[in-house]
């Protein structure tokens, strides 16, 4: 089941992430995944809003001001929310909109969404006494935890007993079943849709959405002494622009699960707004087989590696490594592996070879074939077919199926080039270095997604002024660049690096 299409209008998104401290690769795995779905929507002629943001109301954002010393926490704020912007644009991110927390706009729609569902008589005043995660920012039970600490930061909880506003989300637990299997591309993958299922139907009970007396956060409309929980306010985000809602896709964690396929969705049945059309939880990235965790002290950083790898074989590896949806295992000597075997010895191999023959031999003129034999035919069909078998793996989320089949299609453009022996006399390079050369046309729009800056600039070695951002998705089916058309001088769209 593909991304629901159901006007003109998409809408992806991601978490909006802490700003206790900057991005790891972790939240990079997520993000790109987003820039991916959002770059091939827009290509498809899509109006996409691919929002991403900034969770500031937090008590993390507190104790991290206080960590080093800023007294001003909103100084604080801004100051890592500069740090995130420029490592989003350093990985080439192609979000529209990136929504703080801080800001009005987002202040003033949480106010308008909890007046809301306080109108319809869902919002109460009660005590909660029990487990907190300070880590999560979350209220837990204890069946929740192992060997008494929380999994995923091995932390003991707080106890805490203290009045707090509740939500009736009880109230909709059947609406919500029913909903889910109305709905069998609601939440996936498979297994995560279970997983809630069996969550809602142990029983759904109201939750606390306030917290008394911080020092930091959205002050609820009704109750001055009280602020609200970080989740509740964090969620609202989703709705900044609701000329794109409801929203195509979430794309999670698996950590973040119930948060968005439990206590949103009943959020948004209270206040009256539609639901997600899907929600997509993938694994963690581990390293040594332990979630990339800041409480945890073994987070990677995008910047650091961006700085000893092009940024495209970093988007490439996330992608490339890990069956989407499932777990996956940071490590450098793969991407460094991924990197020479498959970008540099396939893709740009086949793609150097071939403007480096057309350059020399046909002074970067790309030649008119001859009538075309069986081999020849059954490469331009390949060429004519492969868009569409990366669309149904990207409209299946299977990202990393998509970038499978490009990596086939390199593989076939190869050997056909060394079957033909364009090099050798008496043979047909001219059909050869034709169709290669819309092979590699094509490839350009086809890696656009995943690889922005390399599609840019093998677009421009193309010789085509527009730049491929702006192509059409489908016409990585055709035929396109015609004879006589002028390349530009080629260069190495990827060099290997040497193991470490």
């Amino acid at each position: 089941m593909g991304l629901i299409r159901f006007n003109e209008k998409v809408l992806i998104t991601t978490p909006i992430y802490y700003i206790n401290d900057v991005p790891h690769i972790g939240h990079a795995y997520t993000t790109v995944a987003a820039d991916i779905l959002s770059r091939w929507h827009r290509l498809k002629g899509d109006d996409v809003l691919f929002l991403t943001g900034l969770d500031e109301n937090s008590i993390k954002t507190v104790q991290a001001a206080k960590k080093v010393g800023i007294k001003d926490i909103k100084k604080y704020s801004d100051m890592i929310a500069e740090k995130w912007k420029k490592i989003w644009k350093i990985l080439n991110i192609s979000n529209d909109d990136l929504i703080r927390t801080t800001e009005d706009r987002h202040k003033k729609n949480v106010k308008n969404f909890f007046m809301l569902i306080h109108s319809k008589g869902d919002i109460y005043k009660g005590k909660y006494e029990g487990l907190y995660c300070e880590g999560c920012e979350a209220f837990i039970t204890k069946s929740d935890l192992v060997n008494g600490k929380c999994p995923l930061h091995e932390k003991a909880p707080k106890i805490i007993s203290e009045e707090n506003y509740f939500f009736k989300l009880s109230k909709y637990q059947d609406k919500l079943l029913e909903y889910i299997e109305e709905n069998p591309g609601f939440i996936q993958p498979e297994s995560r849709k279970s997983e809630v299922i069996s969550f809602i139907k142990s029983g759904l009970k109201d939750i606390s959405i306030s917290r008394p007396n911080l020092e930091w956060g959205i002050r609820l409309p009704i109750d001055e002494n009280h602020y609200f929980w970080v989740w509740f306010d964090a969620l609202i985000n989703y709705l900044i622009d609701e000329k794109y809602w409801p929203a195509n896709l979430h794309l999670i964690a698996k950590d973040i699960l119930r948060f968005h396929a439990v206590i949103w969705p009943g959020m948004l049945f209270s206040a009256g707004y539609k639901l997600p059309k899907r929600i997509f939880a993938h694994g963690f990235l581990t390293v040594n087989g332990k979630k990339m965790s800041k409480s945890l002290g073994n987070v990677i950083d995008p910047v650091i590696l961006s700085e000893n790898y092009p940024v495209d074989a970093i988007r490439y590896f996330l992608i490339r490594d890990t069956p989407f949806g499932q777990d996956g295992d940071f490590s450098e000597k793969s991407l460094r592996t991924r990197l020479n075997n498959e970008l540099a010895a396939n893709i740009g191999n086949f793609i150097h070879r071939t403007l480096t023959f057309i350059w020399n031999r046909f002074e970067g003129t790309v030649p008119e074939p001859e009538k075309y034999n069986e081999q020849d035919k059954k490469f331009e069909e390949k060429i004519k077919s492969i868009s569409t078998e990366v669309t149904k793996e990207l409209e299946n989320m299977r990202l990393d199926k998509g970038l499978e089949k490009i990596l086939e299609f390199s593989s076939v453009c190869n050997r056909y080039f060394q079957q033909k022996e364009p090099w050798a006399e008496n043979k047909n390079a001219e059909t050869c270095l034709f169709l290669c050369a819309n092979a590699i046309r094509n490839l350009a729009i086809l890696i656009e997604p995943y690889l922005p800056f390399s599609a840019e600039k093998l677009w421009k070695q193309l010789n085509f002024k527009s730049s491929v951002h702006k192509q059409d998705w489908n016409s990585a089916s055709i035929i396109a660049i015609k004879v006589g058309h002028k390349i530009n001088k080629p260069k190495i769209l990827f060099r290997q690096v040497k193991d470490e």
